[in-house]
């Protein structure tokens, strides 16, 4: 089948470039010259160029008619604005794309060659100038100040009632965090992150199971080093990486000893972490509660994105970037809108961040307020983890007490 499409397909190339030669020999017969264009060419190009700009607009508009709405009402208060926005911008758009195409098809359907008319030469015209440059600027400032009063009210200082999630992505996933019962986000460090604490929690219990961990691998690395040499049969390049790997391994511990603990609300930053709650899969949301979303990045610049509530911030390495909403319809709710019982609200990364970016995505619920607190009610708390780390290397013989004694 393949075969006989590009069998066709060559003999269709062949056809054509046979009939060009046909017309190229048929016009010196005539004696024309190849720009000469007669005057039935012209209204045929002229009348082809109308009926196509009928052809155009009814595809348009047909377009618009079947795809034009394609997101389910916003699911957050603001998201009603940002559709707002959207829609006159669109209209707008929609006016002037009908306008100038329009003006382009007549033009060039009654302005054709005539060699009976000749065409009025002016080299400047002010009132055209004018209308040319006010207008487009009146349009543009009426615009960007639409947006951004909309942009402001969005991004706005979050109100004191407002409740706090965190929301942490990385390659290629996302993982929300909760503030315990203290309502305070403990502290996070990149110095922590580790196969137990994905976060970088900073807790007593964490930051010494850290050093304890890092002292026995500078440990072993000193004693591989000690017997590499006292045997003598220890290449220089890989001594160099070991002794390299050993600097590294003090600066981590000395990040670590710089830690300070600091107070938020009168609540230390290294205990208010034992009470938060981490959360992956997805996570849970109350309606009608205003909430401020931090976002943060481990590795590379993400793009937290949930387009039923016309949200989007990015997440930037180094830097928490906030965003607040209002979410208006729970989940079963917005379920029997759509007539779905599959529905799910998502946060999605809409930046391009590696080789699965595709599939980095965390499912969003809304409850209503009293299931929304029961869900809450049962996740665990950070807290656990940490503390059965340090018994752990407290039975190695650590004594972990004395090292975060130090550190204060």
């Amino acid at each position: 089948m393949n075969l006989f499409i590009l069998l066709v397909v060559v003999l269709a190339i062949i056809a054509i470039a046979q009939l060009t030669k046909v017309y190229d020999l048929s016009r010196t017969l005539r004696n024309s010259r190849e720009e000469e264009i007669s005057a039935a060419d012209n209204r045929l190009n002229a009348n082809a160029w109308l009926v196509w700009m009928f052809v155009f607009f009814g595809s348009v508009i047909y377009l618009y008619a079947k795809y034009g709405d394609y997101l389910p009402d916003s699911a957050s208060e603001h998201g009603v604005a940002v559709d707002k926005l959207m829609s006159l911008n669109i209209w707008l758009i929609t006016v002037v794309f009908f306008i100038v195409n329009y003006l382009l098809f007549t033009f060039a359907s009654k302005y054709r060659f005539n060699p009976n008319r000749k065409a009025k030469f002016f080299a400047h015209d002010n009132r055209l100038e004018m209308i040319w440059t006010l207008v487009p600027g009146i349009t543009m400032a009426f615009i960007i100040v639409y947006g951004l009063i909309t942009w402001n009210s969005m991004t706005g200082p979050a109100s004191s009632e407002a409740m706090q999630i965190e929301l942490y992505s990385k390659q290629f996933d996302w993982t929300a965090r909760y503030p315990g019962e203290n309502k305070v986000f403990g502290a996070c460090d990149f110095n922590l992150i580790g196969t137990s604490n994905a976060l970088g929690m900073v807790t007593e219990e964490g930051v010494a199971a850290k050093i304890a961990e890092i002292d026995h691998n500078i440990e072993a690395t000193e004693k591989a080093i000690a017997d590499g040499i006292a045997k003598g049969t220890m290449p220089d390049s890989y001594k160099e990486s070991l002794e390299d790997q050993l600097y590294k391994l003090k600066r981590h511990k000395q990040r670590i000893m710089d830690l300070k603990e600091n107070e938020m609300n009168g609540v230390s930053q290294w205990k208010a972490g034992s009470d938060d709650k981490i959360v992956k899969g997805e996570f849970h949301i109350p309606v009608g509660q205003e909430i401020e979303f931090v976002f943060r990045s481990q590795d590379v610049i993400h793009s937290a994105y949930m387009p039923h509530f016309r949200a989007q911030m990015n997440t930037v390495p180094g830097m928490p970037t906030r965003f607040k909403m209002k979410p208006t319809i729970t989940t079963a709710e917005m379920r029997q809108k759509l007539g779905n019982d599959k529905f799910d609200y998502i946060l999605l990364c809409n930046k391009v961040c590696g080789a699965a970016h595709f599939n980095m995505k965390m499912t969003v619920i809304v409850d209503s307020p009293e299931d929304y607190k029961a869900w809450l009610a049962e996740q665990k708390t950070f807290g656990g983890e940490p503390a059965k780390k340090q018994e752990e290397t407290k039975t190695e013989g650590s004594d972990t007490t004395m090292v975060v004694a130090s550190i204060k």
